[in-house]
């Protein structure tokens, strides 16, 4: 047990929506420092996925970053020297946190001739995401269906 839980720190919200999800997103993105690339980058996929799904591309950002949340998952525990793989519920923070993650990594691995920059790549995975297909749609229900197939194991929660 940890003598004191870590502190949160707080995120402000982005320079141009004003909002914490574009900025964690920002934030993921960036490599070495460069804030203002991943910001480039960021934008750019927030309006081509505008243009694609003809709808607000910051609330579609958001819908699709619920969609990818997975809620439950299984922890690994110790019971007389047997490991079980326990389902337990995802909080909310890292629900976030997973989704972002999960959507930076599967947009970051498309390989393909039609993707110039990586904001191409990142809408055309929240659209995926949107339509309930794509990489990190797979990840959750990955992650679902272990936590449906070690159900048997839920007593064990702590």
């Amino acid at each position: 047990m940890r003598a004191k839980s870590a502190t949160v720190r707080k995120v402000l919200g982005d320079a141009k929506y004003n909002s914490i999800e574009v900025s964690k997103l920002i934030n993921r993105v960036m490599l070495d420092g460069k804030k203002s690339v991943a910001e480039k980058q960021v934008y750019k996929a927030i309006e081509l996925i505008a243009t694609k799904t003809k709808q607000d591309g910051l609330e579609a950002l958001k819908t699709a970053l619920a969609v990818i949340a997975p809620k439950m998952e299984v922890r690994s525990r110790r019971i007389g020297g047997a490991a079980y793989q326990v389902p337990m519920p995802v909080s909310p923070r890292r629900q976030f946190s997973l989704a972002i993650r999960w959507l930076v990594t599967c947009a970051e691995s498309r390989t393909n001739k039609d993707y110039h920059s990586f904001g191409e790549k990142l809408a055309a995975e929240v659209v995926d995401a949107l339509n309930n297909t794509g990489g990190a749609i797979k990840k959750r229900d990955d992650i679902h269906r272990m936590a449906d197939a070690n159900k048997a194991f839920s007593h064990f929660r702590w």
